[in-house]
């Protein structure tokens, strides 16, 4: 056997090896998280490590408990869920808004600085979210937003903006400039061409970006906290969660069944996506 060969062959293993591991690291917590969500807390402590689960204890009755209104002895993640969408879908709005003409203007225009602009946008997005939690909560209390889910997604800005700007750059220097030239050769202004031109071109990216920002508001924890803390009929999926996993009297099964939920609406809008999102993200790597 050549040298050649036999690198391609431990390669080859390797390659398989590592695909096989990560899938198994991705998919059995999931599958377990599941799997316990489906289970009676009797038959869980009476056999915890068993990766299946028998028919006669196959069950929906968590995720009834988790989705029934407080009013009716459940946990309310219905309302939950609703909130989370809103903030969730109303980011993703004011996001797309803002950072569109930002990364076209990045990418298109030219004036002194363009490139520093660009690389500060990323270095913002790589500041903690710790250091603006304070004096972003001060600002929105003085305006009275502190409460307000409208508020949490305004504040949801500063996170998603500097990055949406960063990855939309890249996509939007990849659109040939001779086509807005021929548009502006026949009569349409900059606006008309960026949107009859450039954003229809530009599709899998603002898809891509889209559900990236989506899915950093809907599972983030730390500003929804900070703003929504005192306003439980405004709390977002993961505060709802997290109130399950503070329960002394809320069983694991129920915590798993709260999990999923939180989790299936991202997984569900991903591989809907999936052929879009991978365009969008790797369109542009070559000439970003």
């Amino acid at each position: 056997m050549s040298r050649t060969q036999f690198e391609e062959r431990l390669f080859g293993g390797l390659r398989r090896l590592t695909i096989v591991g990560l899938v198994l690291i991705t998919v059995v917590p999931f599958y377990y998280m599941v799997l316990l969500s489906v289970k009676p807390i009797d038959a869980l402590l009476l056999n915890p490590g068993s990766l299946w689960v028998s028919a006669k204890d196959f069950t929906l009755s968590t995720y009834q408990n988790v989705l029934r209104p407080t009013s009716g002895g459940g946990q309310g993640f219905l309302r939950f869920l609703g909130n989370s969408a809103l903030v969730s879908l109303g980011t993703v709005a004011l996001t797309l808004l803002a950072a569109v003409p930002g990364a076209y203007a990045i990418s298109r225009l030219k004036f002194f600085g363009s490139r520093q602009v660009g690389a500060m946008f990323l270095a913002v997005y790589l500041f903690p979210s710790t250091l603006l939690a304070v004096p972003l909560f001060v600002m929105f209390a003085k305006l009275g937003l502190s409460g307000s889910l409208v508020g949490l997604a305004i504040v949801y800005i500063a996170q998603t903006v500097p990055v949406s700007i960063y990855m939309m750059r890249n996509y939007f220097t990849t659109i040939p400039i001779s086509v807005e030239e021929a548009a502006a050769l026949d009569g349409a202004t900059r606006m008309q061409t960026v949107r009859k031109i450039v954003l229809p071109l530009a599709l899998p990216s603002l898809i891509a970006t889209g559900l990236y920002v989506f899915m950093i508001a809907w599972n983030e924890f730390l500003f929804a906290l900070l703003f929504l803390a005192a306003s439980p009929s405004k709390w977002t999926v993961s505060l709802g969660l997290q109130q399950l996993d503070n329960g002394v009297e809320i069983p694991t099964t129920v915590l798993m069944a709260g999990s999923v939920v939180l989790t299936i609406p991202v997984v569900v809008l991903f591989y809907a996506a999936e052929r879009l999102l991978t365009e969008g993200l790797t369109s542009g790597a070559d000439k970003g």
